[in-house]
């Protein structure tokens, strides 16, 4: 899905959803446990209550690695299960050395090979552009670069201060050269919202990824207002508060009431805007 297809299924939906898919057993309603694999079940019946009302899925890998073999399987079968038309998001945050980092390219992005092919993937910058050049050599797929994290130790190096400038501000300048705005969003936290504006000036056409809305106490007013472009460029992603919404067998129906309500603040900050 490239960039004018994505901001086509925004203007849709009147939505720029993004659910993320961050299954824990312990987590999962017990009714499902009657399933040979109840992980996917929940997945599926929460694809099934929200498809309408979100733009992307984005499943954390680290949830389904710990599986082991069966995770596997069923991040494979869930990617399957997404409808075409929803861009997914592999949440991996991979970053290795070249050859390293193609082959973490082939597990996501070659069907061929791993069985799955999302359209774009969470990578780590530390490494430099050898790294971060595998992924951006599949032409038709994403890199999603983290840049200002939503976690509380964001600090520790993204916020250090270079001659340039602070490190995240030197991520986006060097990267913007890597790919274009067609090819390349970055991560930033829902929670960093006083920093958007200055990340707007650094990435004005790239689509950021926004974690931390809800559950982690990120705003989505304050994101869009200094974060929204002339498409859109957002993609705002809520985890936990709509996957956990209730741990009974009324989860998928109390999902889909947390979803709408992100998506109905969504169409009226995209009308207000004059997007859709």
């Amino acid at each position: 899905m490239n960039k004018k297809q994505l901001f086509e299924q925004i203007k849709i939906k009147k939505s720029f959803l993004c659910v993320g898919l961050d299954p824990v057993m312990e987590n999962i309603p017990k009714h499902l446990l009657k399933y040979d694999n109840p992980v996917l079940e929940f997945n599926k019946q929460i694809i099934d209550a929200t498809k309408d009302l979100c733009v992307a899925y984005k499943p954390n890998t680290a949830f389904f690695e710990s599986m082991g073999l069966k995770g596997w399987e069923t991040l494979i079968k869930t990617w399957e299960y997404i409808p075409t038309d929803i861009f997914t998001i592999a949440d991996a945050k991979r970053g290795d050395i070249g050859n390293t980092s193609a082959m973490y390219a082939d597990a996501f992005f070659n069907q061929e090979k791993s069985g799955m092919s999302f359209d774009a993937i969470t990578v780590a910058p530390y490494m430099g552009k050898d790294s971060v050049g595998p992924f951006l050599n599949y032409k038709d797929k994403w890199v999603i670069l983290l840049a200002l994290t939503s976690n509380a130790g964001h600090s520790d190096f993204q916020l250090h201060q270079t001659p340039e400038g602070k490190l995240y501000e030197e991520v986006i300048r060097i990267s913007s050269q890597w790919a274009d705005s067609d090819q390349l969003m970055y991560v930033v936290g829902a929670t960093r919202g006083a920093e958007f504006e200055n990340i707007r000036r650094l990435a004005p056409d790239n689509f950021l990824l926004v974690p931390g809305v809800g559950a982690q106490g990120g705003s989505l007013a304050d994101v869009c207002q200094y974060g929204l472009n002339s498409e859109c460029g957002l993609l705002v992603n809520s985890a936990r508060g709509i996957i956990y919404a209730s741990n009974g067998e009324d989860f998928a129906e109390r999902a889909r009431e947390e979803a709408l309500k992100l998506q109905q603040e969504m169409e009226q900050i995209l009308v207000s805007a004059s997007l859709v």
